[in-house]
């Protein structure tokens, strides 16, 4: 598939973000009209691993509607999200105000970071879940990481692990409970088109574009993405739990997240990688 072709289909998933928004904006899910708390959506590991944050410049990548931008900015970071929907960024700006949390936000296609931020370089770039199958390029995504990053700095991607997304969300109509594969784990097949009429959250269905499109990727091809790019990988820890319930059989820990009672599968993954 030949650049203009990924362009073509980051151009209608930026367009089904847009249309996500507002359904995002009003889900229990996101659970907005409560008090926030952004820090939900971190594991602990994320914080030990990630250090201190007081007074470091951090950017988050793909940030959406922001909210863990804003856990970041709690920490003492100077935050920055860059995402590439408008009506996410305008959301998360709002939410930033609200908390009355200083956050700048970027609206700009991750593989134009550089250019969209201009000389201003991070010493932590966060990328958090559900955020690298948008993405058609890890090669190119590595660079620009390293880029971003002052000599020294680090990188931390927290994703779902990629046997989560081959499995898929939930059982076919004619289908029993058991778990089975339905995706590729590892890329070279292209993207998957999804119709997302309905989002992983709650609520209505979304309006207008719902062509969506997600690429495989391994935790191999991560890893060789960054070292290619002259990283260094420091740590990788596979997580069995996750921030909600993606199965109905899945019960709750004594972290407030979801596991599966059997098998004990990888669902989350945290690497934390050094320029």
């Amino acid at each position: 598939m030949t650049s203009a072709e990924h362009a073509r289909l980051m151009r209608a998933n930026q367009a089904n973000w847009d249309a996500r928004t507002p359904v995002h904006l009003t889900s229990r899910f996101y659970g907005l009209d409560e008090d926030l708390d952004p820090e939900r959506w971190f594991a602990a590991f994320e914080w030990a691993d990630l250090g201190e944050l007081s007074g470091r410049d951090v950017l988050h990548l793909q940030c959406h509607l922001g909210t863990e931008t804003l856990a970041l900015a709690r920490r003492g970071a100077r935050a920055v999200g860059l995402d590439f929907s408008a009506a996410s960024v305008a959301a998360a700006r709002d939410l930033a105000a609200k908390s009355g949390l200083d956050v700048t936000y970027v609206q700009a296609n991750v593989y134009d970071a550089l250019a969209a931020l201009g000389d201003r370089r991070f010493d932590v770039v966060y990328t958090g879940k559900g955020a690298l199958c948008y993405l058609p390029d890890l090669d190119r995504w590595a660079e620009v990481v390293s880029g971003l990053l002052r000599p020294g700095g680090r990188l931390y991607v927290v994703e779902f692990h990629p046997l989560l997304n081959a499995l898929g969300p939930s059982p076919g109509p004619d289908e029993g409970p058991e778990l089975l594969l339905r995706h590729d784990y590892l890329a070279g097949s292209g993207p998957v088109h999804r119709d997302a009429t309905y989002t992983y959250t709650d609520g209505p269905a979304v309006e207008g574009a719902t062509d969506c499109y997600e690429w495989a990727h391994g935790i191999g091809e991560v890893v060789n993405a960054l070292t290619d790019a002259g990283m260094s990988v420091r740590r990788l820890r596979e997580s069995e739990e996750l921030p909600w319930p993606r199965w109905p059989r899945m019960v709750r820990t004594d972290s407030g997240w979801w596991k599966l009672p059997e098998p004990r599968i990888p669902l989350l993954y945290g690497l934390l990688a050094v320029r």
